[in-house]
């Protein structure tokens, strides 16, 4: 009997538990929750402590077909979800259940104790009209509050809440739709709009979130160009996204904000797309994301905690995550800490992972600088064997904005034991941190580099030690390499 067993049956108890509690802990007492109190080692049965103390949402028996919701004649069912929702909702909660065809939609609210279900066969695409996703919700872009357009499947401040099933979420983003919101950029694929760019709302909101414009008065939906997430429950809690296929997504894929008690399993992330960050847990307390694949056009999965003067506003950090047993094909990073990490992350573990393919530019990735800051520790990897990969352990303060502000960062405590990398298509370790602000206790254990074209870098850190580290079949000294760098 394996750890993994025993916290198996402990989650079934604790979702039936959580059945009976009706009452939402609002996301403001996050920092007095039993969540952030429990975690006390940082030892990897931390690890499995996390993952028995996650409560995955269960659900009444009742089913609500939306297709007993459809008028005759509609070829576009928005409302027909809409109703099955709130039937399902009305009667204390079960299952939406989609069967097998295709259905065109608008977005999709989801509501305390529903579980969305798309059995095998069933298709949902998503229209392509922005003014579908109005009226502005309350939502998060690049880690910055605001008003904005819906994301295609939402939930605001819901509890007990599901994506499930074998079906396909479709964003229908294109070269054509959504995408060419981005503008111009050196990964450009897709077609340019005379006058729809990202770039003047992104400049303007950013402002506007120095300068501390109340987030009601943030408007940026109609006109600005931003777009909008495929799912975001927002200040929720036990959520759980289990085995749907994602793709072609306008923006981040899957981004829980604010949330406890997060499951992602089995889901596949498909999208190409400008931003197609896979997996983003934004400022969540105990996350478990699990064998999944990713193929997308950015982060296979970023931890992420809010950018910049919002982050620290709000000053909820990305805590107690789980990630193993996940496939990472092309991507800017397979398992990502940062841009938007100002509210910090702590307690993250991933395990048991696989990366593969020349266009997958860092298989380890922490992205940050003087103007984003963040409390980033206690991170431990182990078990993640690489095929190819650009670059293999990226840790550099100097991303986007480069040292241009006034809140330097905090790297520390961070452990990772058997990385094994086949082919480094360019640098094994891009490490650097400031002068002023080194990064803490780095440890490596039991990792080769393969193949590698390029020599590492390495500046900047206290306490970097190596314990049978090799680079193209060499073993490297820590203290060595960083004279060399």
């Amino acid at each position: 009997m394996n750890s993994r067993d025993i916290s198996r049956r402990q989650l079934l108890k604790i979702a039936v538990a959580a059945s009976v509690v009706s009452a939402f802990t609002p996301v403001s007492t996050m920092a007095s929750s039993l969540f952030s109190s429990s975690v006390t080692s940082d030892g990897w049965g931390t690890a499995y402590k996390i993952i028995k103390d996650i409560i995955e949402p269960s659900f009444l028996g009742n089913d609500y077909l939306v297709t007993d919701y459809i008028l005759e004649g509609d070829t576009d069912y928005e409302l027909a979800f809409k109703k099955a929702i709130q039937a399902c909702h009305n009667a204390g909660g079960g299952r939406v259940l989609v069967p097998a065809g295709e259905y065109l939609t608008g977005p999709i609210h989801l509501l305390s104790n529903v579980n969305l279900h798309l059995e095998k066969g069933a298709v949902v695409k998503f229209v392509t009209d922005p003014n579908r996703y109005l009226p502005a919700v309350k939502t998060r872009w690049e880690g910055m509050e605001h008003m904005g357009y819906s994301p295609l499947i939402y939930a605001y401040g819901q509890s007990n809440i599901a994506i499930t099933g074998e079906g396909v979420l479709d964003g229908q983003g294109d070269n054509d739709t959504w995408w060419p919101w981005k503008g111009p950029h050196k990964e450009k694929h897709w077609n340019l709009i005379d006058g729809e760019d990202q770039k003047p709302a992104r400049i303007k909101l950013m402002a506007d979130v120095e300068a501390g414009v109340p987030v009601g008065q943030r408007m940026y939906a109609e006109g600005a160009y931003l777009r909008p997430p495929f799912i975001q429950p927002y200040e929720c809690e036990n959520v759980l996204i289990q085995g749907v296929t994602i793709k072609d997504s306008p923006f981040w894929l899957v981004n829980p904000v604010l949330c406890k008690s997060v499951t992602v399993r089995g889901v596949r992330f498909l999208s190409h797309g400008p931003n197609s960050d896979g997996c983003d847990p934004e400022s969540c307390d105990h996350v478990l994301i699990e064998d999944c694949l990713f193929d997308t056009g950015d982060d296979c999965i970023a931890i992420k905690s809010g950018r910049n003067a919002d982050g620290r506003r709000i000053n909820v950090p990305s805590q107690n995550i789980v990630i193993r047993n996940c496939k990472m094909r092309e991507g800017h990073g397979g398992v990502v800490i940062g841009s938007e990490i100002s509210g910090g992350v702590n307690n993250l573990y991933v395990e048991n992972c696989e990366m593969d393919s020349p266009y997958l530019e860092r298989a380890i990735r922490i992205k940050t600088n003087s103007i984003r800051g963040g409390l980033i520790e206690k991170l431990r990897y182990r078990n993640i064997n690489v095929g190819k990969v650009k670059n293999a352990i990226v840790i550099n303060f100097y991303y986007e904005e480069g040292d241009a502000g006034t809140f330097d960062p905090t790297v520390r405590d961070i452990v990772i034991e058997n990385l094994n990398c086949q082919e480094i298509l360019k640098r094994p370790m891009n490490i650097q941190g400031f002068d002023r602000k080194p990064i803490n206790d780095v440890h490596l254990v039991n990792c080769q580099f393969n193949n590698a074209k390029d020599s590492s870098i390495v500046r900047n850190i206290n306490n970097l030690t190596f314990d049978d580290v090799t680079i193209n079949g060499e073993r490297v000294n820590a203290k060595s390499l960083m004279q060399r760098s």
